[in-house]
């Protein structure tokens, strides 16, 4: 049976833009008979923020959309990820690397410009020698204060890996020129993004992964992942282009407050936040109220705008329009 996931991760609330990709994940899933599996990823420790996981499951329910596993969490079993790891080390792929932020953008041979964006590691660690890791080095330590642990990254070679995507087409990249040897376990012991999503999409069965296309970088580390495990066939992947902003950046707290719970709040109807999301979508041709299910009825894959999409204070005026007052309240209150 074809399987695909909803994995919001409990770092923040979700907005608008997550709810798109969401949407038309379940859309997708709906229209061609996929299950549908609700993955709370909740490993970022440090970022993690209390009930964000709760509010994320209301968003998605209130949205209109439904699931037919879950909530799983993923550090409700981290045995499949320590195996992994053995594996991996086993085949002399891993090293340790006690390098912090500030050394690895200090060697960088051009300045660092864009805050936030992943630095390429230059291999500072790296031995020349490829060897298994002490049995011990991966011990998971939550009480790691964050140096006193080295993480632990993997070897990838120097050549380009082909994705083959379902929106985007065939994509080239060379993960070792643009981000290098990646982080595979944190100082805390704790397995890292990319390999969880492997191992966990690997074990759950997942045969489709819908996300946006910054995430086709992380496509690439995957796809040598699935290599070296041998754990399954890697999903189809669907990049989907990102919402920004007027500035032209992803949709974020800096371009105000789009929240879904803040609509919810105020009484915005779903079918107009649905509606809006079926306009940037390609579903109509002007915003108009839908509901959920006419989504999943109406959409098209093949007429996703090809290129992201910008909220613009006139979407934002057309959500809020018969809501104003409430609005008003809410700022007031200080909500």
């Amino acid at each position: 049976m074809p399987r695909t996931r909803l994995a919001p991760s409990p770092t923040g609330a979700l907005h608008l833009g997550n709810a798109r990709t969401f949407l038309i994940n379940w859309a997708l899933a709906r229209q061609r008979g996929w299950e549908v599996l609700l993955r709370i990823e909740d490993l970022d420790s440090p970022r993690i923020k209390a009930g964000a996981d709760l509010g994320a499951i209301a968003d998605l329910a209130w949205l209109g959309l439904d699931w037919d596993e879950g909530p799983v969490y993923q550090t409700a079993e981290l045995a499949p990820c320590r195996q992994a790891i053995e594996c991996l080390s086993r085949a002399g792929l891993l090293y340790p690397c006690a390098c912090t932020r500030r050394e690895i953008e200090q060697a960088q041979s051009a300045p660092h410009e864009v805050p936030g964006q992943e630095l390429r590691y230059p291999g500072t660690c790296r031995p020349e020698k490829a060897a298994p890791l002490p049995r011990h080095v991966f011990t998971p330590d939550p009480s790691a204060d964050g140096g006193a642990a080295p993480a632990i990254r993997i070897r990838v070679p120097d050549e380009p890996v082909v994705v083959h995507d379902q929106v985007r087409g065939v994509q080239r990249i060379n993960v070792q020129a643009t981000v290098g040897d990646f982080i595979i376990a944190t100082r805390a012991g704790l397995p890292a993004y990319q390999l969880a999503v492997v191992v966990d999409d690997a074990r759950q069965g997942m045969t489709d992964v819908v996300r946006g296309d910054d995430l086709l970088g992380s496509t690439a580390r995957q796809l040598w992942l699935y290599r070296y495990l041998g754990v399954a066939a890697p999903p189809r992947w669907w990049h989907l282009p990102l919402l920004l902003g007027p500035d032209g950046r992803r949709l974020a707290k800096r371009h105000g407050d789009s929240r879904l719970a803040r609509y919810r709040e105020m009484g915005v109807p779903v079918e107009r936040i649905v509606g809006l999301l079926a306009h940037w979508s390609g579903v109509t041709a002007r915003r108009e109220p839908m509901s959920v299910g006419d989504f999943a009825a109406r959409f098209d894959i093949g007429r996703l705008p090809g290129e992201a999409v910008t909220f613009t204070p006139e979407d934002e005026s057309w959500l809020v329009a018969d809501h104003q007052d409430s609005l008003n309240r809410a700022k007031t209150a200080g909500v």
